[in-house]
């Protein structure tokens, strides 16, 4: 049984979504509050992440040499001139930790995206261990006027993975804030990495159905990239045997296999990451891009005859 996501895809896209919560286009408007996160802060650990180079996601537009309302303003204006339409507009709260701080500075924070009548909604990026109740019953109310997520990075279901890449919280404490905030009423996302050093393809096949057990609305996925000017970076020049890095076609092989186990409930947002050129060091995918893998990924997904969830248990 294929599921009745919308025009007969493979999977839930986040695109059909949307369309359907809103009746229209919905784009993101990427912003740089100026959060930090508590593995760099000196709070949990130093360094981040070691992946992590928040510049080779972030459009040129956000940065906090901009205000959050410049920010915005530049964002709306960037997508209507590429869309060549107006659309409607979330407040992706994206750079660091995006629930790192008092809530009082929070609040004025966010505020200043409502003053936008174009912003419908917000998505919250953050970590696990930058939420408390406090904060929920706030986001609680901010989502009873605007579509709200927050967006927690699991990254891997392996404790030791999280550990060796400097991740600063566990597995359990993910699921426990994913399902707190559930329980608020917010809706859920979650951010997964494929490919972390010492995670075997095999143990992430088998992480799926701790995932899908958790009451996630939205699920990303992004395979591990090499990117410059992080722990990483240095570490692959230095042993890059230590990296098992997916080829475009080894990628597109796996997270099919992956997500016909997945929860078909999941809306999957994004399958894999593309960073700019000048920062990626690897894998090298021969100038493949995420709409490239996307329509490459749909046609093996037919050949295979195969959904998200077609081997799914419940």
């Amino acid at each position: 049984m294929i599921y009745d996501w919308g025009h007969s895809r493979r999977f839930n896209a986040y695109s059909n979504y949307f369309k359907k919560a809103f009746g229209s286009r919905i784009q993101k408007v990427s912003i740089d509050a100026g959060f930090t996160c508590p593995n760099r802060d000196g709070n949990i650990s130093v360094g981040g992440c070691k992946y992590c180079n928040n510049n080779s996601f972030k459009p040129s537009y956000a940065t906090t040499a901009n205000t959050i309302k410049e920010q915005i303003q530049k964002g709306i204006e960037f997508h209507n001139n590429r869309y060549k339409s107006p659309s409607k507009f979330l407040a992706y709260f994206q750079a660091y930790s995006n629930t790192y701080k008092p809530l009082n500075e929070l609040k004025i924070i966010y505020s200043a995206a409502t003053e936008f009548s174009e912003i419908a909604g917000f998505v919250i990026g953050t970590r696990p261990d930058c939420i408390d109740d406090e904060k929920l019953k706030y986001f609680k109310e901010l989502s009873e006027k605007y579509y709200l997520i927050i967006e927690y990075g699991i990254e891997s279901c392996n404790n030791s993975i999280l550990k060796n890449i400097n991740r600063g919280h566990t597995f359990e404490q993910a699921s426990e804030a994913i399902i707190k905030t559930a329980e608020y009423g917010i809706k859920t996302g979650a951010h997964l990495i494929m490919g972390l050093p010492g995670e075997s393809r095999d143990e992430l096949l088998q992480s799926v159905n701790k995932i899908s057990k958790l009451p996630l609305n939205n699920i990303k996925f992004h395979q591990l990239q090499i990117i410059r000017d992080t722990e990483f970076a240095r570490n692959y020049k230095e042993n890059p045997d230590n990296f098992n890095l997916f080829s475009s076609s080894e990628y597109i092989d796996f997270i099919i296999n992956y997500i016909e186990l997945l929860n078909p409930k999941f809306v999957i947002e994004r399958f894999s990451g593309e960073s700019p050129p000048q920062l990626k060091i690897a894998p090298d995918w021969n100038g493949i891009r995420s709409r490239d893998f996307l329509e490459i990924l749909e046609k093996e997904m037919e050949k295979r005859n195969t959904w998200q969830g077609k081997l799914f248990i419940a």
